[in-house]
This record gives structure tokens, sequence and C-alpha cells, in this order.
């Protein structure tokens, strides 16, 4: 028996209401982190913003964006 594959992506967001995601996918990015900086890597809770952006965000971009991070170089507020 095949087991059933379900897809989804990040919801609607009022924020961005444009059919350009860029912003929502950098906004989505910046909440993860934050919410890793205030819960602790292990939390469960930041979990839901990781699925928004990896599924928003060009896989380059995050690339990119997580090595600004670790060399202090990141254009957004973290």
């Amino acid at each position: 028996m095949e087991e059933e594959i379900e897809l989804k992506t990040a919801p609607a967001d009022f924020r961005f209401p444009t059919t350009n995601q860029t912003r929502h996918c950098f906004t989505r990015y910046i909440e993860f982190h934050r919410c890793t900086t205030a819960k602790g890597e292990e939390s469960n809770d930041c979990e839901r913003f990781a699925k928004y952006y990896r599924a928003l965000c060009p896989g380059e971009w995050v690339e990119k964006w997580n090595e600004q991070r670790e060399s202090g170089t990141f254009p957004g507020p973290l």
C-alpha cells in the first residue's frame, strides 16, 4: 500500500497580500531565528516558522543568510 504524501506551504498572511512573497519569506526567516533566540534551539514552538520559511524561501537565499548570520553581517533585525 502506498503512503500518501501531503504537501503543505505557509498559510496566507494578511501582512503580505501580493503575489511577490519575497518579504514574506524574509520575515518568516527572521521570526524563526528570533524564536530560537528567545526559546532555545530545541523549542518545538519555533518549528512552524522553520516550515514556513523553508516553504517560501529559495535554498540559495537561506544558505547566504546563514553565512551572513555566522559572520555577523546579516542585514535583518535578529
